[in-house]
């Protein structure tokens, strides 16, 4: 059967209005990684404090500028006299040598599990090595469908991530569902003409609905 034919249906309910169950027909879903499918908000807090403290700049201001985009942005936006390379690959040897603390999101084995392959892809603003390094530290697979920081030239909020997976997985946008924790990818989905579910944060997010957690998703393949 032509994967673009079949229909994956995604149930869940939106926090702001739990009591009323929803679904969602699509061809595919796009993950985010880092706060999505992996838990990895205490490296990553750790790894930019001490980026942030390298170049005397204060770092709950980085890590609020920070949030869901790729190093390589932060780093030419807040410390534009530096080396973005050298920056980046300093980035990508700690992140890769340190993943303490670093664990799948509550649900996202099972759900991954359920979902067959190359009807799922990862979208991550993480480069490709630091993607393998954190999706195996979490014990998670790796989709045969991985967009990374290196490909694409912009980053999100930029849609091209989205859009370059779809492509990848062969199905239109409008049938493939991000799920996203930070308001960046949020954006990045509504500019790719994609609906969208957000895993954290307070109800009412800046696209799509937002869920309790990937453990109240329920997929099944027709």
């Amino acid at each position: 059967m032509n994967r673009t034919r079949s229909l994956l249906n995604v149930g869940f309910r939106d926090v702001g209005d739990p009591g009323r169950p929803r679904s969602l027909d699509v061809h595919a879903v796009l993950f985010d990684m880092d706060g999505t499918l992996v838990e990895s908000a205490a490296a990553i807090d750790r790894h930019t404090r001490m980026w942030a403290r390298r170049h005397s700049l204060d770092p709950e201001a980085v890590i609020r500028a920070s949030h869901g985009r790729r190093d390589i942005d932060v780093i030419r936006e807040l410390a534009p006299q530096a080396d973005p390379h050298a920056e980046l690959a300093w980035f990508d040897h700690l992140s890769c040598t340190d993943a303490a603390g670093v664990h799948a999101a509550p649900g996202a084995p099972g759900l991954l599990a359920t979902l067959p392959p190359r009807r799922w892809g990862l979208v991550t603003s993480a480069t490709r090595s630091v993607a393998r390094s954190r999706m195996a530290a979490a014990g998670l697979p790796l989709p045969d469908v991985l967009v990374c920081a290196e490909d694409v030239a912009a980053g999100k909020p930029s849609p091209e991530g989205y859009l370059t997976a779809a492509a990848r997985v062969g199905a239109p946008p409008s049938r493939c569902l991000v799920i996203e924790d930070a308001d960046v990818g949020l954006r990045a989905a509504r500019a790719a003409g994609m609906p969208a579910l957000a895993v954290a944060g307070p109800p009412g997010p800046v696209h799509g609905h937002r869920i309790a957690g990937l453990g109240a998703l329920s997929v099944t393949a027709d």
